[in-house]
C-alpha cells in the first residue's frame, strides 16, 4: 500500500513532462557542441595552420567568451522575466536565436567565423537555461523537485542520443553513402536544430507562469533596481551567498570537463571513433545514474549527496592528470557518467528550494553566471594552463583546485 503511494506520489504531470521534454531537446545540442562540434573545429584550425595547443586554447576561449556574455545578459533578461508574462517569450526568444545558430554553423568555412557563429549559438542555448532553470517552481512543488529535476537530466542525457547516433552515422559513414564530411556535419547540425525545436513545443503549449512581479512602468529599469536590490541584500542571505560561491567553484569545472572533454582527447592524439563512442558511453551511463540519484535524494537531503558527487569530481580531475591512453579515457567517460547528472539535478532543485519563487528568473540568472551551460574559470585554467607548459594533462589536472574549494564552500553553506 506503501509503496503504491509512493509510486502514485512520484507520477509525472502532464507539465512536468512537457518541462522535462526540453531537456531531451537541448541535450541533442549539448552533445554534439561536446563531440562533433569540436572535431570537426579541429579540422578547420588545422587547416588554418594552427597546433593542437593552439586549437584547445581557442575552443576553450570560445567557450569562456560565451560566459562572459551570458554573464552579462542572464541577470539582466532573469530579472526582466520575473514580471508577469514575461518568461515565456524571451524563452523562446532565447531558443530561436540558439537553433538559428545550430544551423548556421553549418556554413562556415574556416575556423574563425565557425567559432563566432558557435558563440552565437551558445549564448542563445545558455539563456534558454536561465529561464528554463527557473520555471522548476512554477511546474511542481517544493517536495518534487528533487524528483523532477533528475528526471529531467535522466531522460535529456538517453533522449539526446536518439538524434546523435544518426548524426553520428552520417558523419562517420558520410563516403560510403557518397557524401562529404561537411555536408554530412551541415545535416547533423539541422537534425539536431530540428529536434531541439521540436521537443520544446510542448512546453511552449504547457507553461503558464504562476510566480511573478506584477507588470509595473519602465519594466527595464525596474529590472535593473531589482536586480541592484538582490545583489546588495545577496549576503543576507547567508546560505544562498555561500552556495552561489561553492556553485560556482564546482560547476565551473564539471562544465569544463564536459564542454572539453572531446577537445582535450583530441589534443592528447586518441582516436576519434573511440572518442565519441566513448562520450555516448557516458550519456548512457548518465541516464539510469541520474535517476538513481533522484531516488536517493528520498532518502538523503541534497546537502548530503552534493558533497559526494563534488569529491568524485575532484578524483575525476585527479585522474585526468595522468590519462594518455585509449581505454583510460573510456574509464573516464563512464565515471564522468555516474556523477554528471547527479551533480547537476541535485544543485538546480537545492538552489530553487531556497529561493523567493517569485524571483526564480533573477536568481537563476546569477545561477547562470556561476558556470551554468558554459564555465568561465574553468576553462582558462584549462586553456592558459595549457599553452604554458605544452600539456594538455597539466590544464585539465589543475581543475583539482576548483573542486576542493567548491566542497570547501558548499560545506560552509549547508551550516548557515
Amino acid at each position: 500500500m506503501q509503496m503504491d503511494k509512493a509510486k502514485q506520489k512520484f507520477r509525472l504531470t502532464s507539465l512536468e513532462r512537457a518541462w522535462i521534454l526540453y531537456d531531451v531537446g537541448n541535450s541533442a545540442f549539448v552533445l554534439l557542441v561536446a563531440t562533433l562540434i569540436p572535431i570537426f573545429f579541429n579540422a578547420l584550425a588545422e587547416g588554418g595552420g594552427l597546433s593542437s595547443v593552439e586549437y584547445l586554447a581557442y575552443w576553450g576561449y570560445a567557450a569562456s567568451a560565451v560566459t562572459v556574455i551570458t554573464a552579462v545578459l542572464s541577470p539582466i533578461l532573469g530579472t526582466l522575466a520575473d514580471t508577469r508574462n514575461y518568461k515565456k517569450p524571451i524563452f523562446t526568444f532565447c531558443v530561436a536565436v540558439g537553433v538559428i545558430g545550430c544551423c548556421a554553423m553549418g556554413m562556415a568555412s574556416t575556423w574563425l567565423p565557425f567559432l563566432l557563429i558557435f558563440i552565437f549559438a551558445k549564448v542563445g542555448f545558455s539563456g534558454s537555461l536561465v529561464f528554463y532553470d527557473s520555471m522548476l517552481s512554477d511546474v511542481t512543488v517544493p517536495d518534487r523537485m528533487d524528483e523532477v529535476s533528475s528526471k529531467g537530466y535522466a531522460w535529456g542525457y538517453i533522449g539526446s542520443c536518439v538524434p546523435f547516433v544518426v548524426c553520428l552515422a552520417l558523419v562517420l559513414g558520410a563516403g560510403s553513402i557518397g557524401i562529404s564530411q561537411m555536408t554530412a556535419l551541415n545535416l547533423a547540425l539541422f537534425i539536431t536544430a530540428v529536434w531541439w525545436l521540436v521537443t520544446t513545443l510542448p512546453l511552449l503549449r504547457q507553461y503558464k507562469q504562476v510566480h511573478f512581479v506584477e507588470v509595473q512602468e519602465h519594466a527595464i529599469r525596474q529590472s535593473f533596481a531589482r536586480i541592484g536590490h538582490t545583489l546588495r541584500h545577496l549576503k543576507e542571505d547567508r546560505q544562498v551567498f555561500w552556495f552561489l560561491l561553492a556553485f560556482f567553484c564546482y560547476i565551473d569545472g564539471v562544465y569544463t570537463i564536459i564542454d572539453m572533454a572531446t577537445a582535450y582527447g583530441t589534443a592528447l592524439g586518441l582516436d576519434t571513433t573511440g572518442l565519441l563512442l566513448a562520450l555516448l558511453v557516458t550519456q548512457i551511463v548518465a541516464f539510469p545514474s541520474a535517476l538513481v540519484f533522484g531516488r536517493l535524494s528520498g532518502q538523503y537531503p541534497s546537502g548530503t549527496l552534493i558533497p559526494v558527487c563534488i569529491a568524485a569530481y575532484a578524483g575525476i580531475a585527479l585522474f585526468a592528470f595522468f590519462l594518455k591512453h585509449q581505454w583510460q579515457f573510456w574509464v573516464l567517460a563512464v565515471v564522468v557518467g555516474m556523477f554528471q547528472g547527479g551533480i547537476q539535478a541535485l544543485s538546480r532543485s537545492h538552489f530553487a528550494k531556497i529561493i523567493p519563487p517569485e524571483k526564480s528568473g533573477e536568481y537563476f540568472g546569477l545561477f547562470d553566471i556561476c558556470g551554468k551551460g558554459a564555465s568561465f574559470l574553468g576553462t582558462m585554467i584549462v586553456s592558459v594552463g595549457s599553452q604554458l607548459t605544452g600539456s594538455a594533462n597539466v590544464g585539465v589536472g589543475s581543475l583539482i583546485v576548483l573542486f576542493v574549494v567548491g566542497f570547501v564552500l558548499f560545506r560552509v553553506s549547508d551550516q548557515k
